[in-house]
């Protein structure tokens, strides 16, 4: 194999869906995936150590999705002797699932309008890392 050619990189279709609120994100995929983490561990810092970012981070885009809703999608326990925690609230859930559903219709949409450009997109080679 010619280590000097361009290796071939396979088109995938990435739906991205963001909603605002005036200059907020109140929901998107990285959002999302935080709401997904703080519910599985149970706390806002658990939630950012499986993302890889700091607790200032995560606490900021809990703070802004809380502030984007009528009601919050996660509420927060101190710690202490019981320790403390996160818990992504029902209205949390309902948003978490509403996205997946919605985000499933999307991609649904999108390959079917973009799986005709696919053989166009194979034709050429491209190096990793360029678009």
């Amino acid at each position: 194999m010619n280590e000097s050619l361009p290796q071939m990189q396979h088109p995938e279709i990435q739906c991205r869906v963001r909603v605002a609120r005036g200059v907020d994100i109140a929901v998107g995929p990285g959002k999302m995936e935080l709401l997904e983490a703080i519910r599985d561990a149970g706390s806002i810092s658990g939630g950012a150590r499986r993302m890889g970012m700091s607790y200032r981070r995560a606490w900021m885009l809990v703070e802004t999705m809380n502030s984007c809703f009528v009601e919050p999608l996660v509420v927060t326990a101190t710690g202490g002797r019981a320790g403390g925690g996160a818990q992504v609230t029902a209205r949390g859930e309902e948003v978490l699932r509403i996205y997946a559903a919605m985000m499933s219709e999307v991609e649904a949409v999108a390959r079917r309008h973009l799986d005709p450009l696919m053989p166009a997109l194979l034709s050429k080679a491209v190096e990793p890392g360029q678009s």
